[in-house]
């Protein structure tokens, strides 16, 4: 779900942090299309997402992981240097040169996917280590998964952590995608993934890690009002469709509507329909200095 929402920010008085941000061009506006129903451009994304933002908890989500994990988490990076190097890859253009708590970060912005940034270290022969990397709600649109992990580990230094933040296997988002994914357009890469995809590849890349699991809700109601255009922004961002109420068959947006009542996808409250939007946040720990002088 790019472009990756702001995480609430802790103050760290006794660390300088260099940060790095990757953030993809803007000429790539065209996705995937097939007749009649086609997926959301770029720009269509950005409007459907901030919608999304408006009646979802999914800041407040990551507000509650960054004060009640993330002190214990950024304590042993660096292993007592006096400047922290963070890379974020696809993090967005936040205005983060603003923010009051951020004075001892100098950042250094990269105009560039995940994949062109691996592609220009592997041409330059030079890989800048890092104590900490997030990728923050961004695998869902990387070509290849498992490699972009690796890589992204590979660049960790000793005493680092990369934090990687998915879509649960607990969400709607899950089951939604288990029995329709099939029917909707394809999204620029393809990719539906929840957090067991990202654990499959830690565990068969062999690295620690630690899953915490943070609640997360969706306010759909309007999804079932005829005609309401917030519903219908909704669906789109449900579906990654444009119009999708008015182009999708109707026994499919029928069938789509029943699933989101289902309880494997949402919850009722005060006679509100909540979609599960429950978020993992995965914390992978560098190799050990043991581990680098393994064998292969």
């Amino acid at each position: 779900m790019d472009p990756a929402p702001e995480m609430k920010r802790t103050r760290f008085p006794s660390m300088n942090f260099e940060a790095e941000i990757l953030t993809a061009p803007h000429d790539n506006s065209e996705l995937y299309m097939i007749p009649s129903m086609r997926s959301l451009t770029a720009e269509e994304y950005v409007e459907a997402f901030n919608s999304f933002l408006a009646h979802s908890t999914e800041h407040q989500c990551m507000d509650k992981f960054n004060m009640e994990e993330m002190p214990n988490i950024m304590a042993g990076l660096g292993n007592g240097k006096s400047t922290v190097n963070v890379l974020g890859v696809g993090s967005g253009t936040e205005l983060v040169n603003q923010a009051p708590d951020l004075q001892n970060v100098s950042f250094i912005w990269h105009q560039l996917t995940s994949s062109e940034y691996e592609q220009k270290v592997k041409e330059e022969g030079i890989q800048k280590k890092f104590d900490f990397i997030h990728m923050i709600q961004m695998l869902y649109r990387v070509e290849d998964i498992p490699n972009t992990i690796k890589f992204y580990h590979s660049c960790l230094d000793h005493h680092g952590k990369l934090l990687i933040i998915i879509l649960s296997d607990s969400s709607g988002w899950a089951s939604l995608w288990k029995k329709y994914r099939h029917c909707l357009p394809s999204t620029d890469s393809g990719h539906y993934i929840t957090s067991s995809g990202i654990t499959d590849v830690l565990e068969r890349l062999g690295v620690e890690y630690h899953v915490y699991e943070f609640p997360s809700g969706w306010d759909i109601t309007e999804c079932f009002i005829e005609g309401d255009p917030a519903g219908g922004c909704m669906m789109d961002f449900l579906t990654g469709t444009k119009n999708f109420l008015g182009t999708a068959p109707l026994g499919l947006r029928r069938q789509l509507q029943e699933a989101l009542c289902q309880p494997e996808c949402s919850s009722k409250k005060d006679g509100r329909i909540i979609f599960s939007n429950n978020l993992s946040m995965i914390v992978v720990e560098s190799w050990s200095r043991d581990q680098l002088q393994k064998p292969s």
